[in-house]
């Protein structure tokens, strides 16, 4: 062995190994680390939009009931909830009411001040085929809060899903 180490080396060669790697390495590596970085805030923004039915509201007073923080946090944006279909009130109907439990009669048709905490009214962006009451669905769709009529219906809500798609589990 030599001074410089180069103990075995061939002929020609550099005494020093490239410590750095070669073009095509690094496009590998970078597209390596960006897949996991998408992955990583795909799989964060799909758990910070889901709700469930314990999530809706912080509490109630003289004046109804109060949105919790979280659901205010997602007032226009697209959530994920899931529970079940409670019966439609006809069958060609575009919106139903997703409820904690399993429901026999509809929970909607009530005013906004007996307005039960365990229900979220589902305007569909197309018409789906509605399924039992005692299945569990999931529901996608964009989150509106505060009271409001339909003119339809003449029904009052305080939480919808708007442009909303459901499927089951």
């Amino acid at each position: 062995m030599d001074t410089f180490g180069t103990l075995g080396m061939q002929q020609g060669s550099e005494p020093f190994p490239n410590l750095f790697p070669t073009e095509r390495v690094m496009k590998i590596w970078l597209a390596v680390l960006l897949c996991l970085v998408l992955g990583i805030q795909v799989a964060q923004a799909g758990e910070e939009n889901r709700l469930n039915f314990d999530e809706l509201y912080s509490g109630g007073g003289a004046l109804g009931l109060r949105f919790s923080d979280k659901v205010l946090s997602f007032e226009g944006k697209h959530v994920v909830i899931r529970g079940f279909m409670a019966p439609p009130l006809k069958a060609d109907a575009d919106f139903f009411v997703l409820t904690r439990e399993p429901v026999a009669l509809c929970p909607f048709c009530q005013s906004d001040s007996d307005w039960p905490d365990n229900i979220l009214v589902v305007y569909l962006s197309e018409k789906q085929r509605f399924v039992q009451n005692n299945t569990v669905i999931e529901v996608e769709g964009d989150l509106e809060i505060g009271s409001w009529t339909d003119e339809h219906t003449g029904f009052v809500s305080q939480l919808r899903l708007r442009n909303a798609t459901f499927h089951t589990l």
